[in-house]
C-alpha cells in the first residue's frame, strides 16, 4: 500500500517526480507564498533571539591530562605522533610508549640501550602499520607495533635524527649532521638520495599531502622546498630565509590549499609565516614574540593552532588559535607551566594533544565543528524551508 501511494497518483497512473503542472502565473504565486513563509520563519527566529550559527570559542581547560615523566624539554626534538590507528606514540626518556586513545591502554614498545642515547624523533607510517624512531646517536629503526619487534635498522646519519617524515614507502630523515636522507623501506639499507643543503641541524620535515613536495627547516633559519622527482639532484625549488636567524622546526601544509605552507621561527624570530609555494612568496607574517614549537591546521575550519615556548610576550608557553587567511587571533590557552614541545592531532582532526616541558600531555577538543543548539534532525532539515532548494 505504501509503495502504491508513493508511485501512483489518485487515478492509478504512475506518479512523475518534480514535474511542473499549472500555469506560469500560478507558479509565481507559489514562489511568493514560499518566500513569505521563509520571511515569517526568519522573523520568528530573530524575535526569539536564537542564533543560527554559534560563534566558536576556545576550551577553558583540557579534556584529559596524562603524566609524561622524563620527556625531553628540547626545542629541536619531535617526540610525539598520533597515528591513523588512533594510537599516540610518545618518547619519554630512553623509552617509547604507545597510548591507545580508544581503550586508554598503555604499552611500552622499546627502551633504547646505550649511554646518553634516547629517541629524538617519532613518526607513524601513513597507514600506521609501522613506526619509525630516530635516536640521539644516529640510530634509525622501524618497528612493528603489533609484534613489538624491530623490523628494520637503517644507517646513513652521523648524529642525532631530529625529524622524520613519511611519504608512502619513502622514509625521510633529517639530522644534526645537516643532511636529509630518503630511504625506500621496500629495499635494503641503501638510501635513495642524500641532500646536504642546510648549513646547520635539520629540525623540521614535512611532506605535502599530495606527496610531491617536501619542506625542510634548519637551525640556520632556512626553509627549503624540494620536488620529490628532483631530490636526487639536490636542486631545490625554493629557499626562504625570512625567519631572522632563528631555527625553523614548525612546518605544516594547509589541508585545503595544497600550495600553502605555514612555518614558525624559534626564539630569535617568533613569527608565523604563510608561504605560497607556487609563487615562492610569503603572503602573511604574524609576530608572536615567542618561540614557535609546533603548528597544526584545523581540517574542519580555516584555522591554524600554534604551540609556543620561550619568549618576551604574553603567549610564552601558550597555545594560540588563528583564523586563516586573515591570521587574526581567535584566542589563546595557558595551561602548560613550561614550553609546548610538540603538537599532534587525532585521526578525525577533532582533538589536539600538546606535549609540555612540564612533563604533561594535554588533550584539547579545540578543532571540532561549532555546536549549534536546537539543531534539526536530518529528516527535519529535508523538509525545512531553510534548507530546501526546491520551489
Amino acid at each position: 500500500m505504501l509503495r502504491e501511494s508513493l508511485t501512483l497518483d489518485s487515478e492509478g497512473r504512475p506518479f512523475r517526480m518534480l514535474v511542473f503542472r499549472g500555469s506560469p502565473k500560478s507558479r509565481r504565486k507559489w514562489n511568493y507564498v514560499i518566500d513569505d513563509m521563509r520571511r515569517d520563519a526568519d522573523a520568528e527566529v530573530l524575535s526569539n533571539g536564537i542564533k543560527q550559527h554559534e560563534s566558536r570559542s576556545l576550551p577553558t581547560k583540557e579534556v584529559k591530562v596524562l603524566d609524561a615523566p622524563k620527556i625531553k624539554d628540547d626545542f629541536y626534538v619531535n617526540l610525539m605522533d598520533w597515528g591513523r590507528n588512533n594510537v599516540l606514540a610518545v618518547a619519554l626518556g630512553s623509552a617509547l610508549y604507545l597510548w591507545n586513545a580508544e581503550n586508554q591502554e598503555v604499552k611500552k614498545l622499546l627502551e633504547v640501550q646505550g649511554d646518553n642515547d634516547y629517541p629524538t624523533s617519532v613518526a607513524w607510517s601513513e597507514k600506521a602499520t609501522t613506526l619509525a624512531i630516530g635516536c640521539m646517536k644516529s640510530k634509525l629503526q622501524i618497528w612493528d607495533p603489533e609484534t613489538s619487534k624491530c623490523i628494520r635498522s637503517l644507517g646513513g646519519h652521523q648524529s642525532r635524527i631530529a625529524a622524520i617524515a613519511w611519504n608512502g614507502h619513502t622514509l625521510t630523515t633529517g639530522s644534526r649532521d645537516r643532511s636529509i636522507i630518503n630511504h625506500d623501506v621496500r629495499v635494503g639499507n641503501s638510501p635513495t638520495s642524500r641532500i646536504k643543503a642546510h648549513t646547520e641541524e635539520v629540525c623540521g620535515l614535512k611532506w605535502s599531502s599530495e606527496g610531491n613536495v617536501l619542506a625542510s627547516g634548519g637551525n640556520e633559519s632556512s626553509i627549503y622546498i624540494w620536488e620529490a622527482s628532483k631530490m636526487s639532484s639536490s636542486n631545490f625549488l625554493h629557499r626562504f630565509n625570512a625567519h631572522n636567524q632563528a631555527a625553523v622546526k614548525a612546518l605544516a601544509w594547509c589541508p585545503y590549499q595544497f600550495n600553502v605552507l605555514a612555518s614558525g621561527g624559534g626564539t630569535g624570530d617568533g613569527c608565523i609565516k604563510i608561504w605560497n609555494i607556487k609563487k615562492g612568496t610569503c603572503t602573511h607574517s604574524i609576530e608572536t614574540k615567542a618561540q614557535i614549537c609546533g603548528l597544526e591546521w584545523n581540517r574542519h575550519h580555516k584555522e591554524i593552532l600554534s604551540g609556543h615556548g620561550y619568549g618576551n610576550s604574553g603567549v610564552q608557553n601558550h597555545l594560540c588559535l588563528w583564523k586563516y587567511p586573515s591570521m587574526t587571533k581567535v584566542g589563546e590557552i595557558n595551561r602548560h607551566e613550561r614550553r609546548v614541545i610538540n603538537l599532534s592531532q587525532s585521526p578525525d582532526g577533532l582533538t589536539v594533544v600538546s606535549a609540555g616541558g612540564d612533563e604533561t600531555l594535554r588533550f584539547w577538543e579545540i578543532f571540532g565543528p561549532p555546536r549549534v543548539e536546537n539543531s534539526a534532525s536530518d529528516f527535519e532539515n529535508l523538509l525545512s524551508l531553510k534548507t530546501s532548494l526546491i520551489r
